[in-house]
């Protein structure tokens, strides 16, 4: 964590496990949405020449970036929530 010299208190403890579930829940729907995005892109690939689809991709990019941010809160990496909390940059 960057910020050790910020107290931490029981509040503030049970206020970023609120978060760390919610944020839990999130990433398992993110999940098995990137799970059912990647058949669509192989069932694209199948049916156009092995040419992925650029949009699938990109989301597929932006989700992974996303999955970065969430694991790093999940696991006390960095006190910066993902996104809609802060960039996705």
């Amino acid at each position: 964590m960057s910020d050790t010299n910020i107290p931490v208190t029981r509040d503030s403890l049970w206020l970023r496990l609120l978060w760390m579930v919610f944020i839990g829940a999130l990433m398992s729907v993110a999940q098995s949405v990137l799970g059912l995005m990647a058949v669509i892109q192989l069932i694209i690939m199948a049916l156009n020449k092995a040419k992925p689809n650029a949009e699938i991709a990109a989301f597929g990019k932006r989700m992974g970036m996303w999955l970065g941010k969430a694991t790093q809160f999940l696991t006390a990496t960095s006190e910066q929530k993902p996104w809609p909390w802060s960039p996705l940059d």
